[in-house]
Parts: C-alpha cells; structure tokens; sequence
C-alpha cells in the first residue's frame, strides 16, 4: 500500500500540473453565472452544478472539509489545505476520520479524493447548501469489505476503498442524481448511484479511479 508521503507527492504533482482543477473556457461575451442562493429543501437540475464551470480562482483558495460520521457520531471541520500547500497534521486527521470504523485502521487517503470531495462541499457552499459532507464508508480493511460481501451488501471484490481512494457520501440536502451529476462533473474517478428509499435516502461511491458510473 502506498504510504502517506507517497499520495502527498503524487497529489502535489497533480495540482502542479493543474490536473485537479477542471476549468472551462468561456466563449467571449459569455460572463459565468453568480452564485445564487438557495432553499435547503431544494433540488436543483443536475446541469446547474457543473464543476466545468469553476474557474481558477476556486482552486487556488484554502481548502476546508466539514465531515460527519453517522457510525461514530463524529463530526469535524478541517483546514486541509492552504498557500498551496497540504498541512500534515490536517491530513491525518482526515484520514482518521475516514477510518475504518469497523475494521479499526486507519490509511492513508488519496489527496485526490479529498480534493474531490472538498470541491463538491466547496461548490455547493455557493448556492446556500452549508451541510457537512456525511462519510458512510472511506478507507475499508480487506476483511471488512469481505464481511460486506458475505452480508450481502455492495462492496466490489477489488473495491478502492481498501486503498483510501473512495468514499460513500450523501448531503442532505441533495438527492443521488444532483449529487452523483456534481461528483461525476470533475470527471476525476467513478461514481456509483445507489438509491434507497426511507429518511435518509441513499448515497453516492464516489471515487479516484476510472472514469466510470454505475447504479446498485
């Protein structure tokens, strides 16, 4: 498994190269749209959140990450990130909080998926939605995504979550769709919808490795 100083490398080379921040050139005379706010009950159209849009500006910014873990009851917000630069002592905080909760380790997180995840909190903050990013599931032990399997719940035999590159998330102010379109938008991983009735809804896999989607 790769270790800390390893994704922290390979994440800082990435943000060098601008490969984690997605922009879009606007055709000339066409001014990007303001920021609007907006009803915490509200679900917008998948189109209004397109991370395309983001100009550089976005990226460059402080970097704060406001996570809850339903499991633990643990609930965090962290400055991760700033003058360009990871701060360790945030990071492993981080990747505490995206433990395994079952399993009782810790690993290290992608930078990558922290960037994404961020960005999806960050992006959203703009229209009004505020709510911490609830973490069902972050890094996984290859023992607890075999207990999953054997109980019959979703969890892939390779699954990334054993090597700290996905997350299970929700907000609760957005449904699959408009969450799962926002993720898929940065176009950094795959992205899995799955959908379940009851109050709490379902939740989006979302991920640092192919670009791919799927429904479970």
């Amino acid at each position: 498994m790769a270790s800390r100083r390893d994704f922290l490398q390979h994440g800082m080379r990435l943000s060098a190269l601008g490969a984690l921040a997605p922009t879009l050139i606007l055709p000339a005379g066409v001014a990007q749209a303001a920021p609007q706010a907006a009803p915490a009950d509200l679900t917008p159209p998948p189109d209004l959140f397109d991370a395309q849009l983001l100009d550089l500006d976005f990226w460059v910014k402080p970097r704060t990450l406001s996570v809850t873990r339903p499991q633990s009851g643990e609930r965090a917000t962290v400055l991760y990130w700033k003058d360009g630069q990871m701060i360790d002592s945030a990071y492993e905080q981080l990747c505490h909080l995206l433990r395994d909760v079952n399993g009782r380790a810790t690993a290290p997180i992608d930078p990558k998926l922290l960037e994404m995840l961020w960005g999806t909190q960050a992006f959203i903050a703009r229209y009004g939605m505020t709510q911490p990013l609830e973490i069902l599931s972050g890094y996984r032990t290859p023992a607890s995504n075999a207990r999953l399997q054997e109980q019959g719940i979703p969890a892939a035999r390779k699954s990334l979550h054993m090597s700290g590159k996905a997350a299970d998330i929700r907000i609760s102010s957005l449904n699959e769709e408009v969450l799962g379109g926002l993720i898929r938008s940065f176009r950094q991983g795959g992205v899995g919808y799955y959908y379940r009735s009851g109050p709490k809804g379902g939740w989006i896999h979302a991920d640092t490795g192919l670009n791919r989607t799927w429904k479970g």
